[in-house]
């Protein structure tokens, strides 16, 4: 089976932090399985070529931040995906009563942490950005040296993995970044019916940022539910993400949906978050200066919350050869905290208009590569 998408994006950020581009998104994802012994053999790759077409800085995002560019933090701009952003072994096979077993190995894989991917979401599927809260949920999704174990009866399945917790770093276009194995997860699943999905998981990291001292641990909570309908499908994810790391915990709330209706698709998305001021502002880090052994007291100062709301929609206008190409467009407002507003002003609105192209699919494959993991799918 495959997966895969392209946009190609013309991207507003308004006030003094944004600017205007062409941005081209991309990613494509392939997987094959067989019998082994009495169990599944599975080998998945995803890569993506936005070390190309992004460049080194990726797309404009203004109030995004997370990992570097030129040694520096990267704020404003969403980073681009490594090139080699999976490479995975895994087998599933029953045991006992009832039970699967699941082991999975990659060199560059997924962390059991967080619920599913923002581009792998059918409740983000035609949203050509990823979430401002993106390092508070999901950025383990690309993970060096993934270790991860699952057992799964019935509607219930718990996982762990062990993993490289630092970032990737800004070679991208490298096939991996190895480290030792200093970052740990574990993730619990209840699906009590086909349509809903709930999570909850729990990580440490060390050190994930390259220029932000400490180690963080992450919690995070989500419920998605999908619904398949004669003429389209409908998705929607509510997800809770926080991280605890040097000056306290940094929380975020994201409610995302999509419906899709013959060749019409609308979406949304509405988050709100902690942001780190000082990072934003001035483009470093201002609890390290008051660190003393690692440790900031909990103050409640240098963070702010900024909300942001987008609704889009796209229309599929081509399909030649059963390629999905379609046009969209998507507006996007902002809650903008006092301390904030003196660099990206009082009411910012940005704006893409898009091409998205996906690939032939074969039926019923693409929601079971889009709504997965990498120890699930």
């Amino acid at each position: 089976m495959q997966d895969a998408v392209v946009f190609m994006t013309a991207n507003h950020q308004d006030s003094e932090r944004g600017g205007d581009e062409l941005a081209v998104q991309n990613w494509w994802m392939g997987m094959a399985s067989r019998q082994a012994g009495n169990g599944i053999l599975r080998v998945s790759l995803m890569f993506s070529l936005e070390p190309a077409t992004l460049g080194k800085d990726g797309y404009r995002q203004i109030f995004q931040s997370g990992e570097t560019v030129d040694d520096r933090p990267l704020i404003d701009r969403q980073h681009p995906h490594d090139f080699l952003m999976q490479a995975s072994v895994v087998w599933s096979a029953p045991i006992g009563s009832n039970y699967i077993l699941t082991l999975a190995g990659a060199p560059v894989g997924e962390a059991t942490l967080g619920p599913v991917a923002f581009m792998h979401r059918a409740s983000a599927a035609n949203n050509p950005t990823a979430p401002l809260s993106h390092h508070t949920l999901d950025s383990t999704h690309i993970a060096m040296g993934v270790i991860a174990a699952g057992l799964e009866r019935g509607r219930w399945r718990v996982e762990g993995s062990l993993f490289h917790g630092g970032e990737p770093d800004e070679q991208r276009w490298d096939l991996m970044d190895p480290g030792p194995l200093d970052s740990w997860a574990v993730r619990g699943w209840f699906r009590p019916s086909r349509e809903w999905s709930f999570q909850v998981s729990h990580g440490f990291l060390t050190q994930p940022e390259a220029h932000e001292i400490g180690d963080v641990r992450r919690t995070t909570a989500s419920a998605s539910w999908f619904k398949r309908r004669k003429n389209g499908w409908t998705a929607a994810t509510a997800a809770y993400g926080r991280n605890n790391k040097i000056g306290g915990d940094f929380n975020a709330l994201v409610g995302e949906a999509t419906h899709a209706f013959g060749p019409y698709t609308l979406y949304g998305r509405l988050e709100s978050l902690q942001v780190e001021s000082d990072l934003l502002r001035f483009g470093r880090h201002g609890f390290i200066a008051g660190a003393k052994d690692g440790h900031v007291p909990d103050t409640g100062e240098g963070r702010d919350v900024v909300t942001m709301l987008t609704l889009g929609g796209a229309r599929t206008i081509l399909r030649p050869r059963s390629w999905d190409v379609a046009a969209g467009a998507d507006l996007a407002v902002y809650g903008v905290p006092n301390a904030l507003k003196p660099f990206y002003g009082e009411r910012p609105l940005s704006f893409h208009v898009y091409l998205r192209v996906r690939p032939p699919v074969r039926a019923g494959a693409e929601m079971r590569m889009m709504e997965s993991t990498m120890t699930q799918r």
